[in-house]
């Protein structure tokens, strides 16, 4: 992978993040907030994803876009035996995260490029397009389904949805986006909540790193949007004091900057 790697993020386009060195989750976040600045060509929001992504890539044609760029007859080999083992490629192995990018690389820089869509962003097989044109992006719709069965032998689940991003926000890693605001999606803030009420009641057993990844991974989150009420309420005077404790007893630096509980 170390050889490979390079070869085929190179081929990516730059708003494509699952499963890639320096992009991830956050960084889709800040590109979508800088998108929404503009916010006479993103009125609309065109948000759609792949039916059965992984089960329903065809071999066939991943291993010739594999085959565009790399040469070499014993990696090839190598390559062909992994995606020969199950059907689509196999859940869970560190490579398919990579087959599953490139496999829509093709699509990605024809959205970008034929179609000209400034404001493009995919999540594995979850896509946004945002727009100024709600029949546009109807539109788009189509000739992205239309590419994905002829070219990639795929097609796109039937939820797909055209919307205001005024009104209903774009539900989209983990978040939901608004033109002013950002909040964490309901889910998510859900699990948060819920965290904070076991961290509660039970931190007498629960193990240092639980307590503090437990806080400090939903706090990382909370970073990221205008959740400020939500943090404040959930992670109170009581769950600091829960913190601080726990680091001051095993000598770890507290994450959150509370004063010493000894």
């Amino acid at each position: 992978m170390q050889v490979l790697e390079p070869i085929w993020v190179n081929t990516l386009i730059t708003d494509t993040y699952s499963s890639l060195k320096s992009r991830g989750i956050h960084n889709g976040v800040r590109r979508i907030k800088k998108a929404l600045k503009d916010k006479e060509n993103t009125r609309y929001c065109l948000k759609m994803d792949v039916r059965k992504f992984y089960p329903s890539i065809d071999h066939a044609i991943l291993k010739s876009i594999i085959r565009q760029k790399i040469k070499d007859p014993d990696v090839l080999w190598l390559l062909d035996e992994i995606i020969n083992s199950t059907d689509g490629v196999p859940i869970g192995n560190y490579l398919s995260q990579y087959f599953g990018n490139i496999y829509l690389s093709g699509l990605d820089h024809w959205i970008k490029e034929k179609a000209e869509c400034r404001y493009y962003f995919r999540y594995c097989d979850d896509m946004v397009i945002l727009h100024s044109d709600k029949k546009y992006l109807s539109q788009l719709w189509i000739e992205i389904s239309n590419y994905l069965e002829s070219n990639l032998n795929m097609n796109l689940k039937d939820n797909w949805q055209v919307f205001p991003v005024t009104e209903r926000g774009i539900d989209f890693l983990g978040y939901r986006f608004y033109h002013e605001y950002t909040t964490l999606r309901k889910s998510i803030a859900t699990r948060f909540k819920q965290r904070m009420k076991n961290i509660k009641e039970n931190h007498l057993y629960l193990t240092p790193i639980n307590i503090i990844s437990g806080v400090m991974s939903y706090h990382g989150w909370m970073k990221h949007a205008d959740c400020y009420n939500l943090q404040t309420k959930y992670i109170d005077a009581d769950i600091m004091k829960i913190v601080g404790i726990t680091c001051s007893q095993n000598n770890i630096n507290n994450p959150l900057g509370c004063g010493n509980y000894d």
